[in-house]
């Protein structure tokens, strides 16, 4: 099915032609269309027109109003203030174009597609090998989780890219441990897999960290081993393989959990761009981007100083031959403009690493690897906090283990469900607190501009009432109960109905909906997808406690109250979709 114009997009259209036919000169302007609390649209664009074309504001827009085309979208419209133009659309329109998105078979609900669409690498959920996922890793996972399904449903190609930390000093460091303490792991360690395993590992890790801090001559019999891995000896390598799959393993076990999709052929970590080092130091140090200091190669940037007042610069390749993490990100970036043919890289990474970003996408610029018609953009993320408002640590001053949060999340969300339930299974509350635990920890990161640091409280992540996933979640389990309960009566939208004034506020946010979602992919802004669910619930929850559906006074009332429940349910569901979410048929 072809795409819906959108109501504001249709008003849009009207004052336009009335605009160039007033004032040819303005024929593209853009009377800059808002929704507004005084009419359903407002247009605040004619006082810049009007000092552009040195005319009346008000003049200028009574002569617009003449102008535009009413009867089938806008019912009124009226000058206000200096030359503002409040507008009111009509009933019909509404449930014409409700009706319209209604009927796209495809499930879009007329949402159109990107005509050209470009071709996007993002880098995200970037666990690293032989170490638990703690609470740190959650943002990188549901952001990035969330800007994927955006930018497909917006027709956008996808390219997801997870870059584990997996190779480097720390693994030299493990496998040189294990070598020297092999009674640490014992057969029955080598036996179990997935969380059990991997608590081992970095139980094993953190002892082999100790000793390389503490003693010198074990450091050097690490290092030795990192340039064994990094020959290919056959040993250490099956010892780093055996770490990497058991990991990978764990991965997958923490990102089903959080509902998430990682599959094996987008994990391309440090070590998938080995091959590739040496030549991007030569291609850096050939053009002249990188300079050798001191032994090191490195590309110096005149904004970046230190303390000192001394460039800090990247170093791309150490004295001692190694390559630092800017030589892997850079021929990261090399990979995918070149081999994945990618317009637009995206990194969704702790706003802490900003500066590293910063200075490797000018690197890549000044390499000529990024241009005007390839862009590289970071999405940074801030930090979780505990309610204290301090980074979220356990009683020990530990890092919170990723799998506890969430399993907390599902215990408490699965005893809001119980509470609630009224004929639910056992099987059936264990399922639904799943979907509604997992749900209110994505939704409370997504809820919140990804930038700013945000409370991790699972009393109100899980509360019925405010902004919380739960709450979207029960509205839409409401609309599926009051479909069920309908029976043989069927949704049915009737135009020529004139509708109440919180018939009238639902309708039209439902009608935002390919707008908001324009707008969150193009922005990679889930925050504003979750807003307007929300808004778009507290609308329904208005519009349930004024409108009585199944009771409404003539049959076609019932239909159409009960197209407008459906509408919204739609809409929910494929909002909360977007956002990663479950929306259970009951609660």
């Amino acid at each position: 099915m072809a795409s819906v114009t959108s109501l504001s997009d249709s008003v849009q259209q009207r004052l336009a032609s009335a605009l160039s036919a007033t004032l040819p000169e303005a024929a593209d302007a853009d009377p800059l269309l808002r929704r507004s609390d005084r009419a359903d649209f407002q247009a605040n664009g004619i006082l810049a027109l009007a000092k552009r074309a040195k005319a009346n504001p008000r003049e200028l827009a009574t002569q617009v109003v003449a102008g535009v085309e009413s009867g089938d979208v806008i019912k009124d419209i009226e000058v206000s203030g200096p030359g503002f133009l409040n507008i009111t659309v009509s009933d019909r329109a509404i449930t014409a174009n409700l009706a319209a998105r209604y009927a796209d078979d495809t499930g879009r609900l007329g949402v159109p597609q990107a005509a050209n669409p470009g071709t996007t690498v993002i880098d995200y959920a970037q666990p690293n090998v032989a170490k638990e996922m703690h609470v740190g890793h959650l943002r990188s996972a549901v952001i990035g989780d969330s800007v994927v399904q955006l930018l497909e449903f917006a027709g956008e190609n996808v390219v997801r890219r997870h870059h584990i930390g997996d190779w480097g000093t720390q693994f030299g460091m493990l496998i040189q441990y294990l070598d020297e303490h092999p009674h640490e792991l014992d057969h029955k360690d080598a036996q179990v897999t997935g969380e059990e395993a991997m608590s081992n590992l970095d139980r094993l890790y953190k002892a082999a960290r100790r000793l390389f801090d503490s003693d010198e001559e074990f450091k050097t019999r690490a290092r030795r081993r990192v340039v064994d891995l990094q020959a290919g000896e056959p040993k250490t390598l099956a010892m780093w393989q055996k770490f990497v799959d058991e990991s990978k393993i764990y991965f997958f076990s923490v990102f089903e959990k959080l509902d998430m999709e990682v599959r094996d052929p987008d994990i391309v970590g440090e070590s998938g761009y080995n091959d590739m080092l040496a030549e991007t130091c030569r291609l850096l140090e050939e053009s002249g981007v990188a300079v050798r200091s001191e032994g090191a190669l490195c590309v110096f940037f005149d904004d970046v100083k230190g303390p000192d007042g001394n460039p800090v610069p990247l170093i791309v390749q150490k004295s001692d031959g190694g390559y630092g993490y800017a030589a892997t990100d850079l021929s990261a970036i090399r990979d995918r403009v070149f081999n994945l043919k990618a317009n637009t890289l995206l990194y969704v990474v702790d706003a802490r690493q900003a500066l590293h970003f910063r200075m490797v996408f000018e690197t890549a610029r000044r390499a000529g690897w990024l241009n005007e018609d390839v862009k590289a953009q970071q999405l940074a993320f801030g930090t979780v906090l505990g309610k204290d408002g301090k980074p979220f640590k356990t009683r020990e001053g530990e890092t919170v283990r990723l799998v506890d949060l969430l399993d907390e999340a599902i215990e408490r969300a699965s005893a809001v469900v119980r509470e609630k339930a009224q004929d639910l299974s056992e099987q059936e509350i264990a399922e639904r607190g799943g979907q509604v635990g997992i749900g209110a920890v994505k939704y409370a990161d997504l809820s919140t501009s990804a930038i700013r640091d945000y409370k991790f409280d699972l009393d109100q992540m899980v509360s019925l009432n405010g902004d919380t996933s739960v709450y979207l979640q029960y509205a839409y389990a409401r609309i599926q109960s009051i479909l069920r309960k309908a029976g043989e009566v069927r949704p049915v939208a009737h135009a020529e109905l004139e509708l109440a004034e919180a018939e009238r506020a639902l309708g039209l946010h439902v009608d935002a909906f390919a707008e908001t979602v324009r707008e969150a992919a193009a922005e990679y802004a889930p925050h504003k997808l979750a807003a307007y669910l929300y808004q778009l619930a507290s609308h329904y929850t208005s519009f349930y406690d004024k409108c009585p559906v199944l009771k409404a006074e003539t049959p076609h009332l019932v239909e159409n109250r009960l197209f407008l429940c459906d509408v919204t349910a739609r809409t929910l569901h494929q909002g909360m979709s977007l956002l990663g979410i479950r929306t259970p048929e009951k609660l």
